[in-house]
């Protein structure tokens, strides 16, 4: 498939990249500094856009079969809640009035339920440092949820999902929707080159159009 990555030099973002790489599809490396990838390929294209302006999300994503989102405005951004749902609003408009109708976005793990309607962020045990960005993917779900033309789906990740649980690439998971997966050991584990598979399986083969869904070991 021909696809469009935005945020493909960040931890997620490139962990995708490579994934999507290695199984032959051609890419569209979306970012703000191309500097900040060192990937040479045949079928990767590197383009500087600013996510953030709708018109330049839509003259880049033209034409492809599919976008995928690993937007982040930054954890230790100040201004997290409001940049990452303004340029999560601005990716999608920018696709909404593109010819591309699949998109997969990746989000957080805090709109998880832990309990019946109680979503993990607005636990007291939640961390507090994350709460900020999760509380924006979480807001960014319910907005993405009453979108009507777009193919899209929206991924959490496992609840331990970073530079500690990663480093292998099992090619093995398993998924639910609004509920986190969790091991024999009660955890939500996965690494971030097994949620690059956890994407490319959903671009592949589209199992949860419409759908947030969730994936662990």
């Amino acid at each position: 498939m021909n696809i469009v990555l935005i945020g493909a030099s960040g931890f997620v973002g490139s962990a995708i990249l490579k994934e999507a790489l290695n199984r032959g599809h051609e890419v569209t490396a979306v970012v703000r500094n191309p500097e900040k990838i060192t990937v040479h390929h045949d079928h990767l294209k590197i383009e500087k856009a600013d996510v953030l302006d709708a018109a330049q999300v839509t003259k880049v994503v033209n034409g492809k079969d599919a976008v995928i989102s690993a937007y982040n405005s930054g954890w230790t951004n100040p201004d997290i809640y409001a940049e990452f749902l303004r340029g999560s609003k601005a990716i999608q408009a920018g696709i909404s009035a593109s010819d591309v109708k699949r998109y997969i976005v990746i989000g957080g793990a805090g709109s998880l339920e832990v309990a019946p309607g109680v979503q993990a962020v607005d636990t007291p045990d939640f961390p507090a440092a994350y709460k900020p960005g999760a509380t924006a993917a979480r807001d960014y779900l319910n907005i993405i949820k009453e979108e009507k033309d777009l193919d899209w789906t929206f991924f959490s990740p496992a609840f331990e999902m970073g530079p500690q649980t990663s480093g292998i690439r099992k090619g093995s998971y398993r998924t639910s929707l609004d509920t986190p997966v969790f091991d024999e050991n009660g955890r939500s584990i996965l690494s971030v080159e097994d949620l690059a598979v956890a994407i490319i399986d959903e671009l592949e083969n589209a199992k949860h159009v419409k759908q947030r869904f969730t994936a662990a070991y």
